[in-house]
């Protein structure tokens, strides 16, 4: 079904748009959706957001006064349209939304200037795509009319449900929520419609957790295998079957994302190459066009589920891509050569046959790691790959000298929290394709996937180079600095720091000399409040021809794991592309320059590719493409936050009534979150429930104070609290001091 945004992502695209080209592109045959179709062109054209031509095509009017904004609101009714590239937030009156519902795409117009601190105010025009295609609600019957009551409290409507549906009326004992798929969101006078598709009993009851936070979060339980493998062509490959390549794993579900291999040749001279083995996924599927695209559009992304992965990839290409033990397979691969101080000197890209020698399990990392000498083989792990051994060693010594660059550059570590609930297992695994996050997981023995991250990461760094410096586009993120940090949240906490902070002569702080004034108990605290305060970094469309002045800033464009994510499989899909469809030379030329060469850029003064193959390109790197993908992250996102907490819930739902020892995360002026160090839970202890005294919450010194007593609660504190009440649906754990 088409939406408003993608009658105007089809006109932003082309110079005009005859309507039975529209309905082509929009794949429209129905007399019912043509119908539709008129009525939002119409629409539009009333807004002034389209117009015809002379030729009758339909154009999108681009020196619009209307401004893409998704609708972000608060649980206490205040609702902003958040605009891209950081701009500021535009306010919007209850009254304005037309039904705008949070997370909706929509077109605002400012109405009134912004001045001082006041934000502009704007109104919701036309909505370009709803966010939520199925509601979490409860079913309640008011004036003996049956409506499905959003539990999101951010979204401000009600939708009818059939007479039928009644049976599906709330009751607290059972945590009776329903999915509710809307047939018509309310419009006008109009009430919205829909239906329940399945009812969700979550009282004492973990079987429908997955589903529960899936539908909270909009997204769809995919099977993507529809999605075919093609036949791999037959292609001059460099055959590194008979070296020893070595596949690091610490993902323990069967169908987790598969992973690349590593590759090491020692030289005389002390210097080394090494090679990345990619999974080949770029060749055995079709992205040269707009609807083998469109089979994606469900899910850009893998992440783990309770029990095993949900893959945005097919089962068949998954298996016919992955690298088995002693199996040759085909590979898109980078060879790096390396100095004696593991210094990248050179690199090139290549198609390869390789084979997998060892799987290389976190217990082989231990051993290695963990041995007092490296001359004397005892370990009962480490005799059966003793053959194996100078080969890891070395490659465990050149992700360490990568990672200790890439502090010294202002990098910063934070480890992952701890984990004590064992279905979230997989959640606390380190994921070496993350780049969402401006820090990275410390090295650890007990992790081989942190070992695998800095040299990936440094195969994703090279490829930005090498993309750029040819012009190409291509899809990553920019490696921003921490120092945003906002250093008045961290002087808050200066009993909790320690007395000796200094700012230099700038007056800021670094995040890396915050992490300095801890203890090791205080500093876990600590990452977890800075942690909140990181941002989300959004994945970008990259290019020479930025607008902004990208000069100084360092990017990376990930594609070392395809299997991972979509992002990735965009930047093999080009560098493959440039591997055998790029032009090596200029029609007089008589020698071919390797153009996946480092520094080959340097002779080449024509286009790589010619027209048909940079069009193909253009489908995958374009501004709609990368929206689609942040919004498909930022689901995920909120997923894995929701399940996390759910499960810390689930489990604080079996240890009601009982008392811990804590330390105090938090302030705020309605209560304190609380840490329970022995369950790794939160909960907040409300104001309220603190009934010896009157307490004052002071901003500035961030603390609560009794005005009798001068009893005061402070982050660091440690407290002894009880468990007197959780909320599955909100995610909430309340607690008391005890």
């Amino acid at each position: 079904m088409f939406t408003t945004s993608s009658i105007i992502d089809n006109l932003n695209q082309s110079e005009g748009l005859e309507y039975k080209k529209l309905c082509r592109s929009l794949k429209i045959t129905k007399k019912s959706d043509k119908d539709k179709l008129n009525i939002a062109l119409t629409a539009l054209e009333k807004l002034e957001i389209i117009k015809q031509n002379k030729d009758n095509e339909y154009i999108y009017k681009k020196g619009s006064d209307h401004i893409v904004a998704k609708i972000r609101c608060s649980s206490k009714g205040y609702c902003f349209a958040v605009r891209e590239n950081n701009k500021e937030d535009i306010y919007i009156k209850e009254n304005l939304l037309n039904y705008a519902w949070n997370g909706d795409k929509v077109l605002v117009r400012i109405i009134k200037e912004g001045y001082r601190r006041r934000s502009p105010e704007g109104i919701v025009d036309c909505i370009l795509e709803r966010s939520n295609k199925i509601l979490l609600s409860k079913v309640e019957i008011i004036n003996n009319v049956v409506y499905a009551i959003p539990i999101d409290d951010r979204i401000l409507s009600k939708i009818k449900l059939p007479k039928e549906d009644k049976k599906y009326a709330f009751k607290p004992e059972n945590k009776n929520i329903v999915k509710v798929e809307i047939e018509r969101f309310p419009i006008g006078q109009e009430e919205g419609l829909g239906h329940v598709i399945k009812e969700l009993q979550l009282n004492n009851n973990e079987e429908f957790d997955t589903d529960f936070v899936l539908s909270k979060s909009n997204i769809i339980k995919s099977n993507n295998n529809i999605i075919e493998t093609k036949k791999i062509e037959k292609r001059e490959r460099i055959d590194l079957s008979d070296k020893n390549s070595y596949l690091f794993k610490s993902w323990n579900s069967d169908n987790s994302p598969i992973l690349p291999m590593i590759q090491i040749e020692q030289e005389k001279n002390q210097s080394t190459k090494l090679w990345l083995h990619i999974n080949n996924i770029a060749e055995r599927v079709e992205l040269n066009g707009k609807k083998s695209l469109e089979m994606f559009f469900n899910s850009f992304e893998s992440f783990p589920l309770l029990n095993d992965w949900q893959n945005y990839i097919s089962d068949e290409i998954r298996h016919a891509s992955e690298f088995n033990l002693g199996e040759k397979n085909e590979a898109i691969s980078i060879c790096m050569h390396l100095n004696s101080d593991n210094e990248i000197t050179d690199w090139s890209f290549h198609l390869t046959f390789v084979r997998c020698s060892l799987i290389v399990g976190n217990d082989h990392t231990e051993a290695l790691l963990s041995r007092k000498s490296k001359t004397r083989i005892t370990s009962r792990i480490l005799k059966p790959i003793k053959e194996y051994i100078e080969d890891l060693d070395k490659i465990l010594e050149i992700s360490t000298s990568f990672r200790q660059r890439h502090l010294l550059e202002g990098k910063v570590e934070i480890p992952t929290p701890l984990n004590k609930i064992e279905s979230l297992d997989e959640f606390f695994i380190h994921n070496p394709a993350e780049y969402s996050k401006g820090y990275f997981e410390p090295l650890k023995k007990d992790d081989c996937h942190t070992y695998l991250s800095p040299i990936l990461h440094e195969g994703n760094l090279i490829w930005f180079k090498h993309s750029n410096e040819y012009g190409l586009k291509s899809a990553g993120y920019i490696l921003k600095e921490l120092d945003y940090i906002n250093v008045n949240e961290m002087i808050k906490y200066s009993e909790f720091l320690g007395n000796d902070i200094e700012l230099n002569e700038d007056g800021n702080l670094t995040f890396s000399q915050i992490m300095k004034f801890c203890d090791d108990d205080k500093k876990r605290i600590l990452h977890k409040l800075l942690i909140n305060e990181v941002k989300e970094n959004e994945i970008s469309l990259i290019s020479k021809n930025s607008k902004d002045d990208e000069s100084e800033k360092l990017f990376t464009s990930p594609w070392t794991l395809p299997g991972y994510d979509f992002t990735n499989l965009m930047n093999q899909y080009s560098i493959f592309n440039m591997i055998i469809n790029g032009k090596k030379s200029k029609k007089n030329n008589i020698n071919d320059i390797n153009i996946m060469e480092s520094n080959s850029w340097e002779k080449v003064n024509w286009d790589i590719f010619n027209s048909s193959i940079s069009k193909n390109i253009d489908i995958l790197f374009n501004e709609f493409i990368i929206d689609k993908l942040n919004e498909y992250k930022n689901k995920v996102t909120q997923y894995k936050s929701n399940i996390l907490s759910l499960k810390k819930v689930r489990k604080a739902e079996k240890l009601l009534g009982n008392s811990y020892s804590g330390f105090i995360l938090s302030v705020q002026s309605y209560g304190f979150f609380v840490e329970i160090s022995e369950l790794n839970l939160e909960g907040l202890v409300h104001v309220s429930t603190l009934n010896n005294d009157w307490y004052e919450y002071r901003s500035k010194q961030n603390l609560l104070i009794g005005r009798k007593s001068k009893k005061s609660y402070k982050v660091g504190d440690e407290i002894e609290v009880k468990i007197i009440k959780v909320d599955i649906l909100k995610y909430q754990i309340d607690l008391e001091l005890s």
